[in-house]
């Protein structure tokens, strides 16, 4: 099955590519190698706020999570230059949670996100990672998460 008909039957149209919030672009090439801009959770279009530990749970922010990847997904394909097909492997996804000092489960937030990159690339997917606790996160958001892929 093709990444895009995995799409298909996850039922998962993917977005326009967001616009930088700042001074940076959503992502940079360097030879076959690109690397995407971290992307914020968002619910109804708006900045997904909360804080893990604190006042949203670790099933509500593992759905934000897989949302960010529904996102990264659309800044690969235009990364791609329209054709997901180009991937060659998903390198790595970095994870940022905003959590309180107690919050532990910054991994399990985090496989809303890869657990979604497997189910859409298969083996392509199959990336390293990492996931980090932080005190906060622009706008309030809950989860950021970057991404790097190798592309043909």
């Amino acid at each position: 099955m093709s990444v895009y008909e995995k799409l298909k039957a996850l039922n998962i149209e993917l977005p326009a590519v967001a616009t930088p919030a700042a001074a940076y672009v959503m992502y940079a090439q360097a030879g076959n190698t690109v690397f995407l801009s971290g992307h914020l959770a968002k619910k109804d279009g708006k900045v997904w706020v909360g804080q893990l530990g604190r006042d949203i749970g670790t099933e509500d922010a593992k759905l934000a999570a897989r949302a960010v990847a529904i996102d990264l997904i659309a800044t690969l394909q235009a990364a791609c230059g329209g054709d997901l097909t180009r991937v060659k492997r998903i390198v790595k996804l970095m994870s940022l949670v905003n959590s309180t000092g107690e919050f532990t489960e910054h991994h399990l937030v985090t496989n809303g996100a890869s657990e979604l990159i497997g189910e859409v690339f298969g083996d392509t997917g199959k990336h390293a990672r990492s996931a980090f606790g932080v005190a906060q996160l622009p706008m309030g958001a809950c989860v950021e998460i970057e991404m790097i892929a190798e592309i043909a």
